[in-house]
């Protein structure tokens, strides 16, 4: 065979799995534009490469696109940080899964029903998946939404089998979370609340931060955030509507402990929580947490504002 012939039935067998390898990678990245950007730097690769030897190229062409769609969200994920100095300095000064099956230890054969498969997951559960780590997401989509045996994606993220079926456990109770918390009336309007409430501290609106907060409302830290300049206990609407005007930008809105309320991260890492308490449409208590002991026992996710 020569290489005309050769590109010409890379290409065929290429285009046959396309439709399956944007799925993944949409789902992975949740971006149209860069899962085509991981795609067709999958079809280079398998282009440069010496296939004489894969027996599987479905499985090989996935390994490949996870391991691009890898390094694409974990070098989106290093632009995201926060800064320590920006974020230090507002904190004192003062956001039904089903899976497809495997064969013999290789991917579904029909690729068809594997993106029909993934279309089924919706809008919404891209917005969970961008909350999770980058590993995370990784180990949840290839599994969870395409079957992928557990061994082949630990080689993607250099881990153990069983340390990457963690990973998707991990992410699979985050997904459940979150999808249970959605469909709760009251946490949905605690999110609008709280939501609200950090628009109006990050803009300054003094009076719309009055507005919603409770004339009996409380401020608690415990000793890691006093430590970090926090005061241990305000108490009162004019107070701590002064504590918080014009501060909270960094602050990024996530559910944890059975609530929403709002965390600070520093490269990746939560290092303050805010606990709101919500009766009605006024906040009537907000807890600053930073030890770091309870804030590792914590499930947080982060949510869209």
């Amino acid at each position: 065979m020569d290489d005309d012939d050769r590109e010409q039935w890379l290409a065929r067998d290429f285009e046959q799995h396309r439709p399956r390898l944007r799925a993944v990678a949409y789902r992975v990245l949740g971006s149209g534009a860069d899962a085509d950007d991981a795609v067709q730097e999958a079809w280079l690769r398998l282009s440069g490469s010496d296939t004489t030897e894969v027996a599987n190229l479905a499985g090989w062409l996935t390994t490949v696109v996870g391991r691009i769609s890898l390094d694409m969200l974990r070098s989106r994920s290093s632009r995201r940080e926060d800064s320590w100095d920006a974020g230090l300095a507002e904190l004192v000064g003062g956001g039904d899964v089903r899976t497809a099956r495997t064969q013999a230890g290789q991917l579904a054969p029909d690729p068809a029903s594997e993106v029909e498969l993934a279309d089924s997951i919706g809008l919404a559960l891209l917005v969970v998946l961008d909350t999770l780590a980058p590993a995370e997401r990784l180990a949840f989509v290839l599994h969870d939404l395409f079957g992928m045996p557990f061994e082949q994606i630990a080689d993607i993220l250099d881990r153990s089998p069983a340390a990457t079926r963690q990973l998707a456990s991990r992410a699979r109770r985050r997904v459940r979370s979150a999808d249970a918390s959605e469909s709760s009336p009251a946490r949905t309007r605690q999110r609008e609340v709280i939501t609200a409430f950090l628009a109006a501290a990050r803009g300054g609106d003094f009076a719309a931060l009055l507005e919603m907060l409770d004339p009996d409302v409380v401020l608690t830290s415990d000793a890691a955030a006093v430590a970090m300049g926090s005061p241990e206990s305000l108490r009162g609407a004019d107070a701590v509507a002064q504590r918080f005007n014009g501060s909270a930008r960094s602050a990024r809105l996530a559910a944890f402990d059975g609530g929403v309320g709002a965390v600070w991260t520093l490269r990746g890492e939560p290092k303050v929580a805010f606990a709101f308490t919500v009766d009605g449409d006024r906040v009537t208590g907000i807890e600053m947490v930073a030890d770091p002991r309870r804030l590792d026992a914590m499930e947080i996710y982060f949510l869209t504002s």
